[in-house]
């Protein structure tokens, strides 16, 4: 088999066992018999009421799904179904294409605002994982749009539009979460400063043997909130109780999470939870997270109003773009950062 393939998708065809780089040590494995099924185990919130009457009914939903499950599916998100099964159906035309054609795009270079590659982090991973994926910036848009393949031929008015209709989501979940935490409505809006918008278009092949190998393991995001768009095939776990719980795909759903930075701006009050991408033996599977974060110079900190004597400030301020170093750095070997920036 040749080693000299970049990517994924185009070292494995054929292969009918997983290539020893990608093998996790035997307690690092998903043990995917002791997976519980989602049984409505992640809340769903529907979003219809956040502009009307009911509007503080919602916003309490999301805060004790933020406290409790630090995971939230929504529905009636007000992005319409057409721009979803645009964006599906270009992600998934990107990776069909030649290779010849989408390695235009390849990088390992992380500080590459448009790339596509592979695993997590080649540079430094001990043990591969099963994804290839295109990671794209697109706040603000005009910046990158240029930079994104220009094939497939829709892919960047497609996408351009996701993103949008994305960022209008994320804005008012955020909106949300500053008032469920007692804070005025435009805190988190603020302690951004000038905002980053990050997506990735995952693409997880068909692996022969799943059990050895994740598509990415459990980690928690070092991001302000993650808005996940999957196609069918489940492969999302969150944990919970300290349990792997298996997120079915809904159509027309989106999964949010929160990331470090509210577990950081809420003093702990939300949690950032951890999830991982287990893969399948018979389907590809395509997730696209968009990542909403704050500016690399943006100063994070617990929250002035949820700080006082009972309850003093559990982490230090610090800048964003540090954070995001020391997450890159570290790689998905360790689960969280948190702990780097106590108090």
């Amino acid at each position: 088999m040749a080693t000299t393939k970049l990517l994924l998708s185009d070292l494995i065809s054929g292969v009918t066992h997983v290539p020893s780089n990608y093998i996790r040590p035997i307690s690092e494995r998903p043990n995917l018999l002791d997976v519980q099924w989602s049984d409505g185990s992640i809340p769903v919130i529907d979003l219809k009421g956040l502009s009307g009457p009911n509007r503080s009914d919602i916003i309490k939903e999301i805060g004790q799904a933020c406290q409790n499950d630090g995971f939230f599916q929504v529905i009636n998100h007000g992005i319409p179904e057409a721009v979803i099964k645009n964006m599906l159906q270009v992600s998934k035309e990107f990776f069909q294409l030649p290779e010849s054609e989408r390695l235009k795009n390849y990088s390992d270079d992380p500080s590459k605002s448009t790339r596509l590659s592979t695993s997590f982090n080649v540079k430094t991973e001990k043990v591969s994982n099963w994804r290839d994926f295109l990671r794209l910036h697109c706040y603000p848009l005009e910046d990158y749009v240029h930079e994104w393949p220009s094939n497939p031929p829709s892919f960047r008015e497609d996408v351009a539009e996701y993103c949008n209709k994305t960022r209008g989501l994320v804005l008012r979940l955020l909106e949300a979460i500053s008032e469920s935490l007692g804070l005025e409505r435009d805190y988190i809006d603020k302690a951004l400063n000038k905002h980053g918008q990050h997506m990735a278009v995952n693409y997880y092949p068909p692996c022969p043997e799943p059990e050895l190998t994740y598509g990415l393991p459990g980690h928690a995001d070092p991001n302000l909130i993650t808005v996940l768009l999957q196609d069918d095939v489940p492969g999302l776990q969150v944990l919970k109780k300290g349990k792997w719980i298996a997120v079915n795909p809904i159509p027309n759903t989106f999964i949010v999470n929160i990331g470090d930075q509210i577990q950081v701006l809420s003093n702990d009050r939300y949690k950032s939870v951890l999830h991982r991408a287990v893969v399948n033996c018979d389907k590809e599977r395509i997730s696209i997270p968009t990542f909403y974060c704050p500016s690399p110079d943006a100063v994070i900190g617990p929250a002035r109003e949820l700080t006082h004597d009972d309850h003093p400030a559990l982490y230090r301020n610090f800048a964003y773009g540090e954070y995001y170093q020391k997450f890159w750095n570290r790689g998905l070997a360790t689960e969280t950062c948190l702990d780097m920036f106590k108090a």
